[in-house]
């Protein structure tokens, strides 16, 4: 395999799964040229002409697109880790005898153990897409029998769009959908609150199959998927575990430091000028986040401030500062709770998204950076503010990269994080994976102090006189490495292979990930 040094001195392939790549070029610097992707041209004389598209089982739908040897199969993940489908999907290609097959989920969860062993077996080559947990750990350690690609949600936007990446066949989990094919996930059994993360596959895939847990009369209303996109319809069952799905709860954190953090972020907020009539945020749905969000909302209610909108993922936090009359929208891309879904269905300024409107780099323009401030989370950051999501420093690969990459791209970037976890710092000289180049990220809150980016004169001018614990990065990581009685070990690794990829959101290779040894 041969490596190349990208312009963030990371050694990349070039290329991957028997595709050329083209290796980081530095920020802003690659831009793409041709066309967009196009579906073929279907003809309205090959559909029923009464619109039902219901075909009798999933195993008849994928004989009817065609599902043959090596073929990409695309899945979202909204139904999260109560996902039922995909584990049901690659059942019936096991049972069908195909191969060699691309899955290209939106992201996968500790659910989708069931399908190591079909990775084991050949039934699917590699996974484009997160590795969570058990299929972060089988990948990490040189099992799978290709490379692993993982994209921002906007970076799989993009690789759609751009003919990266062609999908074959699209399968689209839907809570609630008609005959026809319009589908939306806010109501039915098995809600999940939207589907915006199926929406570039149900649009450019050659075949999209919409399966239901609830088939309705036409139309569906209203439909967050167009059955005008849609070949075929299946009904099932159920598609997942509703109570793994959405949580009917989640909680803010109880820990005494991640109070401290969520309470320096809400004050930074405060003290920086960030929160003022009209102002915008994202936050995500940890427990550090959602004490930053109750936090926040206490401090705009004293001072009588409205938030324009927020992005989420909504969780019933933000539900609340909509029906308070703290915000006039959510603009929301995947629904974290209850009370989000139920939000979604009854409240007008509660935004159904998509990746291509919030986060496609490739586009004119998205949402991520009309944002005022994003506040994120990281496994690992390093002095020069490079960050890591997907491994830790034992080098296993075990999470997705979700947004987060795109949600850099906001006005302010910050990211809200404990100094160390289980005594193994996170703040580090070098990050283990490069996931989010450190020009992006502007502000660093730990429980032992806050960091701004030497980039970002204007915050720490803003700053000053702030009562809040301002020290450089440096201050901070020495501070944890005697803590912890050192710096964590290196990983071992084998430099000669590579397992993962990780994609920036132009599509260029911005990091490897090595086989642990």
């Amino acid at each position: 395999m041969k490596l190349v040094k990208n312009a963030a001195s990371r050694l990349v392939p070039v290329e991957v799964n028997g595709e050329k790549q083209i290796p980081y070029k530095g920020f802003g610097i690659y831009k793409p040229k041709g066309r967009m992707a196009a579906p073929p041209i279907r003809s309205c004389a090959d559909y029923p002409a009464d619109g039902n598209k219901v075909v009798k089982s999933l195993k008849d739908a994928l004989k009817k697109a065609g599902l043959k040897d090596g073929m990409t199969i695309s899945t979202h993940h909204h139904l999260r880790n109560g996902d039922v489908l995909t584990n049901y999907l690659f059942d019936i290609i096991k049972e069908m005898g195909i191969k060699n097959i691309r899955w290209f989920p939106s992201a996968s969860f500790p659910c989708h153990q069931h399908l190591i062993k079909y990775l084991e077996d050949g039934t699917i080559h590699h996974i484009e897409g997160s590795m969570n947990g058990p299929l972060g750990r089988f990948t990490s350690e040189g099992k799978m029998k290709g490379i692993g690609v993982l994209r921002s949600h906007g970076g799989r936007y993009q690789s759609i769009q751009d003919g990266e990446v062609h999908i074959d066949i699209a399968v689209i989990a839907s809570p609630t959908a008609d005959p026809f094919g319009n589908a939306t996930g806010d109501r039915g059994k098995s809600a999940c609150g939207l589907l915006g993360f199926a929406l570039g596959d149900s649009e450019y895939a050659d075949n999209v199959i919409v399966v239901t847990d609830n088939l309705v009369p036409f139309p569906c209303y209203p439909w967050q998927i167009q059955g005008n996109n849609v070949d075929s319809v299946v009904q099932i069952d159920s598609l997942g575990d509703p109570a793994k799905i959405v949580s009917g709860t989640t909680e803010v954190t109880k820990s005494p430091d991640r109070l401290l953090i969520a309470e320096y972020v809400a004050q930074f907020f405060e003290d920086s000028g960030i929160m003022k009539e009209g102002f915008s945020f994202q936050a995500g749905a940890g427990g550090t986040n959602l004490a930053f969000a109750v936090y926040l909302k206490e401090k705009m209610k004293a001072r009588g401030i409205k938030a324009r909108f927020i992005r989420g993922g909504s969780t019933k936090y933000l539900v609340e500062m909509l029906e308070e009359g703290l915000t006039d929208y959510i603009l929301d891309g995947q629904t974290f709770d209850l009370e989000g879904v139920r939000s979604m269905r009854e409240n007008l300024g509660h935004v159904n998204t998509s990746p291509f409107t919030s986060y496609n780099y490739h586009s004119k323009g998205n949402f991520a950076s009309i944002v005022d401030a994003v506040v994120l989370g990281a496994t690992e950051v390093d002095l020069n503010f490079n960050a890591n999501v997907v491994t830790h420093s034992d080098g296993y690969l075990l999470h997705g990269i979700g947004g987060w990459q795109n949600c850099l791209f906001s006005k302010c970037t910050i990211l809200a994080i404990p100094s160390f976890r289980d005594r193994i710092p996170v703040i580090v000289d070098e990050v283990t994976t490069l996931v989010g180049p450190g020009e992006l990220i502007d502000v660093v809150i730990t429980e032992r102090g806050t960091a701004i980016n030497p980039r970002r004169k204007d915050l720490i001018k803003a700053l000053k006189g702030s009562s809040l614990p301002i020290k450089s990065i440096r201050e901070i990581y020495e501070e944890v490495i005697e803590l912890c009685g050192g710096a964590p070990a290196k990983p071992k690794v084998n430099k000669d292979n590579v397992v993962a990829v990780i994609k920036w959101v132009d599509g260029t290779l911005l990091d490897s990930v090595f086989q642990v040894i």
